[in-house]
């Protein structure tokens, strides 16, 4: 064995499970480590200078909760949103200072969730992360389904996937490449062979129902029913559920070293401060739950007045559910994607963008219509024509980008504009008159006839 091999087998063991701080010690995920970077440590000091000894845990407590973060001087939205809405000063404040308040609440859900799987073990952690990761997105499509505005649903979803596949990637790629200008940036190609083909089947069941559509209305084909198309739309959901099943399986037992974020030298002392847990079992818990209320209170301010927020600004709403929504939903994801990058550590970052757009796609996508259902409100999966050809030429490009295992910052430009076109396109789009997004459930049921 020459020299090569042997430096290659030494390193085996920490890429892929020999880090004492890994993932298999604590479930820790690409998508947690990147929500780490924009976390700070707290400063015991001024707690231990409390006279008041019983006071010393709670105030260390709430230290932790709030300003362990670079994004606490966002919380300051969350009280002004709400005294938005309760003194009425307009429905464009709401709508702006909720979706502050939304940026620092989604990274502290990811914290929270972290600190639980520190006490529940790799295979609980993991599953918390893959329902949590997203807990924004998935709230105000659930917000937006109790009002019936299947729209906002449909291209806040789109939106994000777009965001994640091309802006999140992209920006990331461009800023990695050219920091790293005279370095090699190379990346494991399986893990991102293994997401996009669940994004192209994700892609191939969005686009079922709109394809029958077309056939039927070209007479090239014929229906038994007007919801057949609704019936379709659910039975691809559940195929897609049962995908991402087999994709968490897949990730959290038999191959969990592919998705085991890579460290370099340099990154122990870190990584063993980051799984010291900070916050104790009941206290996390109490913290999230009171997370995902103030955030399900934002979201429903956000749904509540992005219409009007439309017709303030001039801009369609659809423009704002499918670019604006997604990238203050991504922004902490988006941050700690980019200081990845310039580290060239793109394993976590690909772990990032390509996570977050899986578990959109394949889990919350789907999750929303099987819950529309039980609500009674007739969402399906028919994104329309623009939308759905977006979002497969979006999957198509990232997965061309990806195919050779290396990065250069060309690659995210090609990606960042592309997303630029995109969002040219929504800018310019507007609903049809006589079209509003507040859709009774009765009449959302895809026309085939």
């Amino acid at each position: 064995m020459d020299a090569a091999a042997m430096e290659a087998g030494r390193k085996l063991p920490a890429r892929h499970g020999g880090h004492p701080h890994g993932r298999s010690a604590t479930g820790r995920t690409a998508h947690g480590m990147s929500s780490s970077s924009l976390r700070k440590k707290s400063d015991a000091a001024l707690v231990r200078k409390v006279p008041v000894a019983p006071l010393r845990p709670v105030l260390a407590n709430l230290q932790e909760v709030f300003l362990g973060t670079k994004l606490a001087v966002l919380f300051p939205a969350v009280p002004l949103a709400v005294a938005a809405q309760c003194f009425r000063f307009g429905q464009v404040w709401v709508f702006a200072l909720s979706l502050l308040g939304l940026i620092p609440l989604a990274e502290r859900v990811s914290f929270l969730t972290e600190q639980i799987a520190l006490y529940t073990g790799p295979t609980v952690g993991g599953l918390l992360n893959a329902t949590c990761g997203n807990a924004t997105e998935l709230i105000i499509a659930l917000f937006a389904l109790l009002k019936g505005k299947i729209e906002v649903v449909k291209c806040s979803l789109l939106g994000s996937v777009l965001s994640n596949l091309l802006l999140v990637l992209g920006s990331s790629l461009f800023c990695g490449g050219v920091v790293n200008l005279g370095a090699e940036q190379p990346y494991d190609r399986k893990q991102s062979d293994v997401s996009t083909g669940l994004l192209f089947l994700g892609v191939l069941c969005q686009s079922m129902p709109l394809l029958l559509r077309y056939a039927v209305g070209a007479g090239e084909h014929a229906v038994a029913a007007d919801t057949t198309a609704l019936y379709l739309s659910r039975a691809c959901s559940v195929v897609m559920l049962l995908a991402y099943v087999a994709y968490l399986f897949f990730q959290l037992k038999t191959h969990s070293q592919l998705f085991e974020p890579q460290e370099v030298d340099g990154d122990g002392a870190e990584a063993a401060d980051d799984e010291e847990a900070t916050l104790g079992l009941g206290s996390a818990l109490f913290w999230l739950i009171l997370m995902t209320v103030v955030i399900s209170v934002l979201s429903e301010y956000v749904v509540g007045t992005i219409e009007s927020t439309s017709q303030s600004w001039g801009l369609s709403v659809p423009f704002i559910s499918t670019i604006l929504l997604p990238i203050v939903g991504n922004a902490a994801e988006h941050a700690g994607a980019i200081i990845f990058a310039l580290k060239n550590k793109l394993d976590i970052t690909l772990g990032v963008a390509l996570g977050s757009a899986t578990q959109i796609s394949m889990f919350v996508v789907p999750l929303s219509v099987l819950v529309a259902w039980i609500m009674g409100v007739q969402m399906d999966l028919d994104f329309k024509l623009l939308e759905t050809v977006s979002l497969f030429i979006a999957v198509l490009v990232t997965a061309f980008t990806l195919q050779d295992g290396t990065s250069h910052y060309l690659k995210g430009i090609l990606l960042l504009l592309c997303y630029i076109v995109i969002g040219a396109c929504f800018f310019v789009t507007r609903q049809p008159a006589g079209q509003g997004l507040d859709v009774p459930s009765s009449s959302v049921s895809v026309q085939v006839a």
